[in-house]
Order: C-alpha cells, then structure tokens, then sequence
C-alpha cells in the first residue's frame, strides 16, 4: 500500500439486500492536510456495526444518510500523527466517526470532533471500540437507564452472543438477574454460558428453540434487550411479565429487506410493556461515566469480552455482511493498521 494517499469507500449505490463490494468505489485521494484547529488522524481500527447498513439506506433514520458519492461513515479509533489543534496531541488515541478511510481529519467542533482516549487505562486499545466503547455504552445505558433491572429478576437479550448483547448478559449477571441469551448456533450459546457465565441460552437455529426459551425463562421475562425484531421479538414478549421493561436496540433481521418489519403488539398492551427505542448518543452527556465503570469491570474481570478482527481497510465491504450472517462473536472490527507501526 502507498503510504502517501488515502484510500477511501465512497458509497456508491443503496444497497439492494445484501451489501455488496459493487455498492462502493474504492478510491486514492490525496492525505489531507489539517487546517487551524484540526487534526490529522491515521485510522488503525474501524468498527463495523448494523447501524452502517442503515446510514447506507436513504430512509427515515436518526441521522442523515450518507449521501452518494460520500466516504462511507464509521466509528472507529485512530491515532493523531499532525496537530494544529490544542484539543489533539501528536500521539493521542482518539475515537469517534473516522470514516472508511486511512485518514481522517479531527476538529473542534461538536460535528468533527473526536474523543481523546486516556492513557493508561487497564484494557486493551480494541476494547474502546467494543466493551468500554459505544457498543458497551449501549448495552450500559440501555439496560441500566431503560431496562431498569433489578436483583432476582429475568433479563433476556437477543443476538446476545454480539457486541452490544454479550455485555447487557454480563450486567444483567453483575445486578442480581437471571440472564438469558438468544443466539444462532451451538457455539455461540456455549460461549454464553460457558465464557460469559450467562444462566441460559437458547439457539434461534434449533428447531425447538420456543420450547427452549419457555425452559429457560420460568418466572417469565421482566426485561427484553431487543436486538432482532420479527418472530424472536415476538416469542420473547408472548413470554413477558406484567410491567415488564422492554429497550429497543435494534431490529437487525429486518436490515436487509425493502419491507416493513410486522409485529403482534397485543402483548404490549395486555402485559403493560414499557418499550423505549434509544440510540447510545440519547446518553452522551454521560459517556465518560459510563465508559469508566465498564473498563473497571472489564478490569475487574466482571466483563469478558471478545473480538471478531478483520485485516485490511478492502475487506469492510465484505466483512460487514458478518453481522447478518451471524458468523461474529463480539465485537466486529477492521484492523486497518498495526497501531504499533503508526
């Protein structure tokens, strides 16, 4: 690779289903230089997550979608290699929207700015991506704000082997709860219980997995971490109790389709659910309080966490469909660069 451009995936066409290579344009441009207060930042980690299909889709969305012709949005974590700027040192880890690119320019703004990562903090530099990062502030805020959990109680959450459910289990465990994981395939559910110390799983793929999930769940269900939507939400609040909390994460099964994702919300009104779709920036004022308790159960080793890491900026296009093929465990993230070479 030339080291004196910067690659970068521009959105090309909306996906159609599945994400594609051809739905990109993989381009060289020139490495931008940082003006008065700004940064340039050398990209060494980009996190591939399923709200990256939902920029791709010009529907109604809690941000703009990215425009055609646009360098692809991402989270990610980078390195500042030239400074102009008295936010930013030549040496800091930074995190924030850094694009799928090799470079990207940090600024002052609320808009441009990025996250100064601490130094010295006990967990490795991929876990500020995943469970000390936005995908575990996700799972913090969303359980603990909305879910609101209490000891003794049942705590359910699909895709629970991912980023976002595999740490909502683990506080769930952390608050007293009985926890109980949705996910797809033997392994997965054995990395649940086994690594995770959830008390049950119950793999989506077996044929009986209703029955599982009645097994697993004898008090019923008080609080539902929604990750999936369609028939396994549906089976997981048939199975909720009365005043049961129910914070909506995402609807992944649904991603990838044209249509409308349906739902019998009978049991919302007889139960008396609470539902609450959020999205982790609702929470933003508290990112720093958040981010410090879960590197100290992380530290603690209260929270195990996992990584599924992919090589080379080229393979995002292709490496993202792992998310809605189920073949990661943990966090999803592209290695663009060793950050010991940068």
């Amino acid at each position: 690779m030339k080291n004196d451009i910067n690659r970068q995936f521009r959105l090309k066409a909306r996906p159609q289903g599945r994400i594609r290579k051809s739905d990109f344009d993989l381009v060289e441009a020139p490495i931008p230089e940082p003006g008065p207060g700004q940064a340039l930042v050398r990209n060494v980690y980009l996190s591939l997550d399923p709200t990256n299909r939902i920029w791709m889709s010009d529907m109604d969305q809690y941000m703009p979608p990215v425009e055609l012709g646009a360098v692809m949005r991402g989270g990610g974590i980078g390195i500042v290699v030239k400074s102009n700027s008295s936010a930013y040192k030549v040496g800091d880890q930074v995190t924030g929207l850094v694009g799928w690119q090799d470079y990207t320019i940090a600024g002052e703004t609320v808009e441009t700015g990025m996250g100064v990562i601490p130094k010295g903090l006990p967990v490795p530099l991929t876990a500020m991506m995943g469970a000390c990062g936005i995908t575990g502030l996700t799972a913090y805020f969303g359980l603990l704000e909305l879910g609101q959990p209490k000891a003794g109680e049942t705590v359910v959450v699909s895709a629970a082997a991912g980023a976002v459910g595999s740490v909502v289990g683990q506080i769930a465990k952390i608050k007293g709860c009985r926890a109980v994981g949705i996910a797809g395939g033997k392994e997965k559910c054995r990395h649940l219980v086994e690594d995770l110390g959830f008390d049950a799983a119950v793999d989506y793929k077996a044929a009986d997995w209703k029955e599982r999930l009645v097994e697993a769940t004898p008090d019923g269900i008080d609080v539902n971490f929604e990750n999936v939507g369609g028939e396994i939400m549906e089976a997981v609040m048939a199975r909720m109790n009365l005043f049961s909390r129910m914070p909506l994460c995402g609807m992944i099964s649904g991603y990838n389709t044209d249509q409308p994702m349906r739902a019998d919300f009978s049991p919302i009104l007889m139960r008396r659910i609470t539902v609450r779709g959020f999205i982790v920036i609702d929470f933003m004022s508290k990112y720093a309080e958040g981010s410090m308790q879960l590197a100290q159960w992380v530290a603690e080793g209260k929270i195990k966490h996992r990584e599924t890491i992919v090589d080379g900026l080229e393979e995002a296009p292709v490496a993202v469909n792992k998310l809605f093929d189920g073949e990661n465990i943990g966090k999803l993230i592209v290695k663009i660069v060793d950050p010991a070479n940068v």
